[in-house]
């Protein structure tokens, strides 16, 4: 597998690492080599990683083209979740403890460069750091509090913030690094037989009413499974359990992609997982994927702020613009005015590096395809509101909602369902719900959402309880196969 660093400005990029390529960000991201280039190890050395920068899509977009990004999505959010960085404290804690007992000051920064740190007493906490935080330049924060060393924050160290006399041996960490065959992994637990439901009882858009959450309760407890609705206080808990199902809307930049980390890191079986949070949370990454693997999809274009006059010849008007963490409609805008087009662009611009231009295909109902472990649940059809082109209308006081219509599963059309199916295959085995709009005999991807409504009265009325039953029974089936060690 080929190695690439990626950077913000060559010119002002300070190290050379001999055989490796250095291109820019926007190279990477822009530049079809890359996009289609495969077997590819992208190192993000991007000053940063904020969120929906350049940096933040240099790792998002090489997940969707199947490159090895270090850091990764998951590791990113993770230096910025307080939570997880007390997690990595307590594992740590015998380790912190002996290493840094000599220091005198209270307060002691760490500086680890692909695993390693200039002084050797440190080689045992600077490699566990980066097993844990798997960034190529990292930087950690100790205190000390009543005699006991705490680690205080993690994150990346831009290139230029390396000091002169650190330089050499940050160029010799990394050939040794590049020479490697593969990085160290990380081992989980196993796992026991209860079920935690999240929740947001204050949620005014939940992916599942009250009535559903009693009825995937009544389900568990029907498989001899214990499970208990919990909220957002109940992080600490999270290890009393066997397995985290989901049912509050996702994001990366949320508690709930917090709550599928740790428990993902405690063995729990987890649905939504991290990874399908991070991919079908991000447009931007299911454009490119979808790309990547001939998925039809309405003409799309990424948008930036060097192709943004593009739209009207790639797209067309009107077109769909889409926040790239839009959901439930939000963040999603009809432009039918060029002077419209370029006021909404701009506007989207400010607040993400890359947004999403898409054609308009007017149609009377999208069809939702419900699919676990790789298989089809439900399907229905969802309607627009009444006098809309989307499937909810809001005035900012009350939401209206078109007609949901549950269909059997060999009543859906061939084509709608194969394009379903091959989609939620790309993300993993989680349960997805896939938006797919019919035009004759074509059918288009529109959205696939790892977090789909299961409503009571709803998308049950042709399943019944035996909807929820099938669910629990992935759970369950899961649980076993960890506990085995399947």
């Amino acid at each position: 597998m080929s190695n690439l660093i990626v950077v913000d400005n060559l010119k002002t990029w300070p190290l050379h690492i001999p055989d490796v390529p250095i291109v820019t960000g926007r190279e990477y991201l822009t530049d079809p080599q890359y996009s289609e280039q495969r077997n590819l190890k992208v190192f993000n050395l991007c000053r940063s990683y904020r969120y929906q920068s350049t940096g933040y899509y240099v790792s998002l977009l090489a997940m969707a083209r199947g490159h090895k990004a270090f850091p990764s999505i998951t590791t990113i959010q993770d230096m910025k979740s307080v939570s997880i960085v007390r997690i990595v404290a307590e594992d740590l804690g015998d380790v912190i403890q002996h290493d840094l007992r000599p220091v005198k000051p209270n307060r002691f920064t760490l500086s680890v460069y692909f695993g390693r740190n200039l002084a050797k007493r440190y080689d045992e906490l600077a490699s566990r750091l980066f097993r844990l935080f798997q960034a190529p330049l990292l930087r950690a924060e100790f205190v000390r509090e009543d005699g006991v060393w705490k680690l205080d924050d993690v994150g990346p160290i831009a290139a230029n913030e390396i000091p002169e006399s650190h330089l050499d041996f940050v160029v010799e960490a990394a050939s040794q690094f590049f020479s490697r065959s593969r990085l160290p992994r990380l081992r989980r637990a196993a796992t026991q037989y209860d079920l935690a439901i999240l929740y947001n009882p204050a949620a005014e858009r939940p992916p599942s009413n009250r009535r559903a959450l009693g009825k995937f309760a009544q389900a568990a407890k029907r498989l001899h499974m214990g499970v208990e609705l919990i909220k957002r206080e109940d992080f600490g808990r999270l290890a009393e359990f066997d397995a985290l199902f989901i049912r509050e809307t996702t994001s990366v930049n949320h508690y709930t992609y917090r709550f599928a980390r740790r428990a993902a890191a405690e063995g729990l079986v987890v649905i939504d997982d991290p990874d399908s949070i991070a991919k079908c949370s991000n447009k931007v990454y299911i454009a490119e994927l979808m790309a990547r693997y001939d998925i039809p999809t309405p003409r799309t274009l990424i948008v930036h702020r060097d192709n943004r006059d593009r739209i009207c010849d790639a797209i067309g008007l009107p077109c769909i613009l889409k926040e790239p963490d839009s959901s439930f409609s939000q963040g999603v805008f009809r432009t039918a005015e060029r002077a419209e087009l370029d006021a909404a662009v701009e506007r989207l611009l400010e607040r993400s590096d890359l947004v999403i231009a898409q054609e308009f295909l007017p149609t009377p109902f999208d069809w939702r395809v419900c699919v676990l472990d790789h298989a089809p649940l439900f399907a229905c059809r969802y309607y627009m509101a009444e006098g809309h082109w989307q499937i909810a209308r809001s005035d900012g006081r009350r939401v209206e909602w078109g007609a949901v219509e549950p269909v059997p599963l060999d009543l859906v059309p061939r084509t709608v369902m194969s394009t379903a199916l091959r989609a939620a295959r790309l993300i993993g085995d989680g349960l997805y719900g896939v938006d797919v709009k019919q035009i004759g005999k074509k059918a288009y991807l529109m959205e696939i959402n790892d977090n789909p409504n299961i409503d009571a009265g709803y998308d049950d009325l042709l399943l019944g309880n035996e909807l929820y039953d099938r669910i629990m029974r992935v759970f369950l089936t899961r649980i076993q196969q960890k506990k085995n060690g399947g």
